[in-house]
């Protein structure tokens, strides 16, 4: 386990490396001048714009600013905003949090009901459980996610009003995860539907019913931990994308969060908040897909004897 995990973290390196300098170079073919930015259309010499670029490292070539950029990165130092003045670290902060909460809610309700439809659908394939289970597994995957989540604020919390509209409190994220899980439902169900199907096909579980086991026992207990390991591969993905932000979600919901701010910082060509968001997710990115190596292993024992191969 060590020793994967020592190589996992080894290939991370030019992983994050890669996408670092991606970014970094596509910001450099941007036009705008991050000390207009920063003064706000205020007057200012050309001596102070001299000054305000050195002391933001601009006067270097863009090589050598990387390389700072990734030296300070190593020690935990983000920068400072262009747009705000405000440390980068801090801005991330405060902005983190909400997208979790989001990101929780969403994949909560994805693999409650993606397991719950997935399920129904694959034990039964060609009966009215799995028509009707794929048949709202498909309208979830085909309704754009601002209009579902606009449908969920008109139905639920203007009509009805069951649940409220904005907040900060834990009632405001019923309606905003319910839009995001929409997003992993519709994949999660369908790859468990297919990947029970096909489990249920297979010798062992024809061994299993000769010995008389229970059919609840057979699917929780044989055909289940098999047919989700393809399953928690898709809902990690899933997850690594809301993590990032969900950039739409947050805006219908008018919800502080990642992807708000990455998209504010783009328009405004605010670099570090952007080199800050991108360090963030692919880390993310990283982690989770480790994460998910990781339980799969525990879920299926062939990979970890192909692990100690």
């Amino acid at each position: 386990m060590i020793r994967y995990l020592a190589a996992a973290g080894l290939r991370a390196v030019p992983t994050l490396l890669v996408t670092w300098a991606l970014v970094f170079a596509l910001f450099q073919l941007i036009p705008g001048d991050p000390v207009n930015i920063m003064l706000g259309g205020a007057p200012a010499s050309a001596e102070m714009r001299d000054t305000m670029r050195r002391e933001l490292g601009l006067d270097q070539p863009a090589p050598v600013r990387f390389v700072h950029f990734v030296g300070r990165v190593v020690t935990g130092d983000l920068g400072t905003s262009y747009r705000t003045r405000q440390k980068v670290s801090s801005m991330l902060a405060a902005n983190v949090p909400p997208t979790l909460e989001l990101a929780g809610g969403g994949l909560i309700v994805g693999v409650v009901f993606g397991l719950l439809f997935g399920i129904l659908a694959g034990l039964r394939p060609g009966g009215y459980a799995d028509f009707a289970c794929s048949t709202l597994v498909l309208a979830a995957a085909s309704l754009p996610n601002f209009w579902s989540g606009m449908l969920l604020i008109w139905l639920f919390g203007i009509v009805l009003k069951w649940a409220p509209i904005i907040g900060t409190g834990w009632g405001a994220l019923v309606l905003p995860s319910i839009a995001a899980g929409l997003f992993v439902i519709s994949g999660f169900a369908r790859l468990i539907r297919s990947s029970l199907i096909e489990t249920m096909g297979e010798d062992y579980i024809r061994t299993a019913r000769a010995k008389g086991l229970t059919p609840t026992r057979i699917v929780l207990r044989h055909a289940l931990p098999n047919a989700m390991i393809p399953a928690i591969t898709l809902l990690g993905m899933q997850l690594a994308t809301m993590v990032g932000g969900a950039m739409v979600t947050e805006n219908i919901f008018a919800r502080p969060g990642l992807g708000t701010l990455l998209v504010q910082s783009v328009l405004a060509k605010d670099l570090p908040v952007v080199q800050a968001i991108v360090v963030y997710t692919t880390g993310a990115y990283i982690l989770i897909n480790i994460a998910v190596d990781l339980i799969c292993r525990m879920i299926d024992p062939r990979l970890r004897s192909e692990q100690g191969r």
